[in-house]
């Protein structure tokens, strides 16, 4: 049995990639994508038709050229969506757009407008994951859209204040950063790597895994921006783990033992503290947290940043048709 293989019989496995030939390959249960794999997967020659489709939607929905632009790729998230859906067994993740971080009102708008497309295309809301930034508006987004049966994922999500307070409101997962995790520390260090055992990235995942577990929370852990297969191994028994197509190929070819580390019942019998959460408890946890608040930060603005190359690509593609 490979040990991609053994890793499904413990953890739900999600691929992170808007590769649809890549999910056809690996057959994940779920699926996530972001800006940054969305503006890869536009450039590809085998989607143009698919951006194509996006393209004439938001001609006929926008007359101004911003409204345009976000109106194709909103279109082009749940367009991608659907093709996703129709390979896997489970849900989706549909990312709403990063410059609206800290809009509350806003994001609740852009989930609403994505869901609704998605319910154009026959695709129910319960396949669906609304994907947000962990940023205090952002969970409070979450929070309204989980009372309305809309399913959120909480992605950049670094810091332990951030993992609480999306536990209090009650959001269907929460995608915590092991490779970003692991990279600022390494960084920090000046080591070329840290071994799996000492991984703060693992630690982070682990550390929330039993907390929530402990506490009878209901939201799911979902580990994910994985570097290495040891790391994702290493985290055998999360409720699910979202690996990029790379990292399961390299899984799914090697048949390295693949035992359980996360264990629900064992961490329900722990002797862990629970933190009461407010406003100020959150910004205080993340201000006390170097690595939390850079990685938050520099993930927002790289979303943002690809967002605005996805903009750019699609203002170019339209010009170029129209000569």
């Amino acid at each position: 049995m490979s040990s991609l293989d053994q890793l499904k019989k413990h953890t739900v496995v999600v691929a992170d990639t808007g590769d649809i030939d890549a999910i056809a390959k690996h057959k994940p249960h779920d699926a996530t994508t972001n800006p940054s794999l969305l503006y890869k997967a536009a450039q590809m020659p085998q989607y143009q038709s698919l951006l194509d489709e996006a393209i004439a939607y938001g001609q006929s929905k926008s007359n101004s050229e911003e409204g345009l632009i976000d109106a194709i790729i909103d279109k082009l998230s749940v367009t991608f969506g659907c093709r996703i859906l129709d390979l896997i067994p489970g849900r989706v993740s549909t990312e709403v757009d990063a410059r609206l971080s800290f809009d509350t009102e806003g994001t609740v708008r852009k989930a609403h407008e994505l869901i609704e497309l998605y319910k154009e295309a026959g695709i129910s809301k319960d396949r669906i994951l609304i994907k947000i930034a962990s940023t205090w508006e952002g969970i409070r987004a979450a929070e309204q859209l989980e009372k309305e049966g809309i399913h959120c994922n909480l992605t950049l999500l670094f810091g332990f204040g951030q993992a609480i307070a999306c536990a209090e409101a009650d959001v269907t997962l929460i995608s915590p950063f092991v490779g970003r995790i692991y990279d600022w520390y390494k960084n920090k260090k000046g080591v070329d790597s840290i071994p799996v055992s000492e991984d703060p990235g693992v630690e982070s995942v682990t550390t929330i895994f039993n907390y929530y577990k402990k506490h009878g929370y209901k939201t799911e852990v979902m580990g994910a921006s994985f570097r290495t297969k040891e790391q994702v191994m290493a985290l055998c028994g999360s409720d699910l783990l979202t690996i990029s197509p790379d990292l399961l190929g390299q899984l799914a070819e090697t048949d390295a033992d693949v035992p359980k580390a996360l264990d629900a019942d064992a961490a329900a019998k722990m002797d862990i503290e629970k933190i009461e959460m407010d406003e100020a408890t959150f910004r205080w946890m993340l201000n006390e947290d170097a690595m939390a608040t850079e990685k938050l930060a520099e993930g927002i603005r790289g979303f943002a940043a690809d967002l605005d190359k996805l903009r750019s690509y699609l203002a170019q593609r339209m010009e170029a048709a129209s000569v």
